[in-house]
């Protein structure tokens, strides 16, 4: 079970706002399960609760901020970002100013102080979304696409392009948020500006307390009384601020992200666009997709044929994400001749093979799978709950868990209505097809 995680105990950063300029210190507290990530405005005559949600989020320019009425914290994708980088659910961070602290212009001060808290797990589920239909959104010449992917993950695709700074030019970088490491790889990322961007910020009295040897100022030269961490620092550090953004959805997502030139603006259309989709779903308007399979299309994908297909059909097929087949168990099976006569079960190694022959199914979704045949590589965790008999209907699941071009992972179960009948975690490669 992927569980909720708190913080063990209160944990501080002190700092000045990067826009305002004030003195403002900020703690973690431990929170209850379910509660997200709320922030606390303590410096007010009455404190007041902004949970980080779609419905909260205010028009910034260059930045990220939360409202609630009249009540603004300014400036929080660095904390969402380290938070969801180290996949802390629920906090509650209280702050004595309208504006989160900037400190070195990295997630790391924040996610140093909820390592040193200690993060524990919490007797509760976590509940992600995982997209299962295409969204995108795209303004000029910069683009962001949520797609179908891992279930269990979000892989990023970042590509950067400052074709006209050669100081930056163009990175591009993958992450797997859930899997990688979001401390080391990801958290040191500073944020940056162009020179003639701070400038114009300068002239309107915004950051006048930075110098640039405290935040990153890019000249034609690269940057100005500082240096990079790492040559890539600036795709880094937009993929930092993304996945802040997207914990504005105030739920894990797993999937795909693709990403163009992307900035906060950009970022929050997504995040609108998939809290509309959350919304449908939850109000049954727009169920998960279903894509039925007979078993002619099942043949096109899988080299099995009788007396060796065990998916009748697929009735449910949410990109490559889940499946869902069945198995309509008869008398006229083969194997019952022998196992056992006059008390005919299905044989369990049967059972197991139905359900990898989903997972085929499943995994074939993926276009570079297109034409491979599914090896079995192991099985794990192999129990069977309850005899299957003739007559009775194969319910079969496969949940994809780990997918890479040539390796496959599944969590599989069999059910006869209501009863687990059987259930495993499946391994296996994907290799060319050779002709016959």
């Amino acid at each position: 079970m992927n569980r909720q995680k708190t913080i063990k105990k209160e944990a501080s950063v002190e700092g000045r706002g990067l826009f305002s300029g004030e003195r403002v210190r900020l703690r973690f507290k431990p929170a209850d399960v379910g509660t997200g990530v709320v922030f606390v405005r303590g410096d007010l005559a009455e404190p007041v609760r902004i949970r980080t949600s779609p419905d909260h989020v205010a028009k910034r320019s260059r930045r990220t901020s939360l409202m609630n009425g009249s009540v603004t914290v300014e400036t929080v994708e660095h904390v969402l970002s380290a938070a969801a980088g180290l996949g802390v659910d629920n906090l509650a961070v209280e702050i004595n100013a309208a504006e989160t602290p900037s400190t070195d212009g990295s997630p790391n001060p924040f996610v140093e102080a909820l390592q040193e808290a200690g993060i524990v797990e919490q007797n509760a589920e976590r509940s992600p979304f995982v997209i299962t239909e295409p969204v995108h959104v795209n303004q000029d010449d910069a683009m962001l696409a949520a797609l179908p992917g891992p279930s269990d993950a979000l892989d990023i695709l970042f590509d950067l392009d400052y074709e006209d700074m050669p100081a930056i030019g163009r990175q591009v970088l993958s992450f797997r948020l859930g899997r990688d490491d979001y401390a080391a790889e990801l958290a040191p990322a500073r944020t940056f500006c162009l020179e003639m961007e701070a400038r114009a910020l300068a002239a309107r009295g915004k950051a006048t307390h930075l110098s640039p040897t405290e935040v990153l100022v890019i000249g034609d030269n690269g940057p100005i009384q500082n240096e990079w961490r790492r040559p890539d620092e600036a795709v880094r550090h937009k993929i930092c601020d993304l996945i802040g953004d997207l914990a504005l959805l105030g739920r894990p997502l797993c999937g795909r992200i693709v990403a163009y030139k992307s900035g906060h603006e950009l970022n929050r259309l997504l995040v609108a666009k998939l809290a509309e989709q959350i919304s449908r779903r939850a109000d049954g308007k727009e169920p998960a997709r279903n894509i039925e399979m007979s078993a002619r299309k099942i043949m096109r994908l899988l080299p099995h044929r009788y007396p060796f297909l065990m998916v009748d059909r697929v009735v449910e097929l949410q990109g490559d994400a889940r499946a869902v087949g069945i198995k309509n168990v008869t008398i006229n099976e083969p194997y019952f001749q022998g196992h056992y006569p006059g008390q005919p079960i299905m044989p369990g190694v049967m059972i197991l093979e139905a359900m990898a022959q989903l997972s085929g199914v499943l995994l074939s979704q993926r276009l570079e799978h297109t034409g491979k045949v599914a090896v079995l590589l192991s099985m794990d965790r192999v129990k069977m709950r309850r005899p299957v008999r003739p007559g009775d209907q194969l319910i079969l699941e496969a949940e994809a868990l780990h997918v890479r071009s040539r390796t496959g992972h599944c969590r599989c179960r069999a059910r006869v209505g209501a009863d687990i009948a059987a259930e495993a975690e499946i391994k296996f490669m994907l290799v060319d097809s050779e002709p016959v």
